[in-house]
């Protein structure tokens, strides 16, 4: 059975509804975000680059990141309003955070490790997200995101 080796709690500013998770180590990629930004797809993977899409425009989200060291147990399905997972390939053992306007946070998290891995991302909140499109206040935390990191 898979450990959970350790977990973060982040607050992700988004804004053109999409963030990214992006190896540390960027400029070794072919693909820097955000190029090849595609906000309609949940999950949109590229070699040492994940991004995520948003069901809110500009708004603040809530990310529970976790390291894993196997496959994490499934989660309730109706938990979750979207799940995906993807390949994630690092070079340093970092993961940086990203976003279109504010480029890279100070969010960093440390796999432990480089090599192949696989990202699972979950995300409940999104119709409420999606309903303050236009509201002038700030929005914060409505969409809530579970990304789980793990070997390959």
């Amino acid at each position: 059975m898979a450990a959970l080796v350790q977990e973060q709690h982040l607050e992700v500013f988004v804004d053109d509804f999409v963030f990214t998770f992006q190896e540390s180590r960027d400029a070794e990629l072919d693909l820097e975000f955000p190029d090849g930004i595609d906000a309609d797809v949940f999950l949109n993977a590229f070699p040492g680059r994940v991004d995520v899409s948003s069901a809110g425009h500009i708004h603040t989200v809530v990310v529970s990141a976790q390291v894993w060291d196997g496959p994490p147990p499934v989660e309730d399905p109706s938990a979750w309003d979207v799940r995906d997972e993807a390949p994630f390939e690092s070079v340093s053992g970092d993961v940086a955070v990203w976003t279109p306007t504010m480029g890279r946070t100070d969010d960093l998290i440390a796999l432990g490790q480089q090599g192949a891995w696989r990202v699972r991302v979950h995300c409940a909140g999104r119709a409420e997200a999606a309903a303050l499109r236009d509201s002038a206040e700030a929005v914060v935390g409505v969409e809530r995101f579970l990304v789980q990191f793990f070997p390959n």
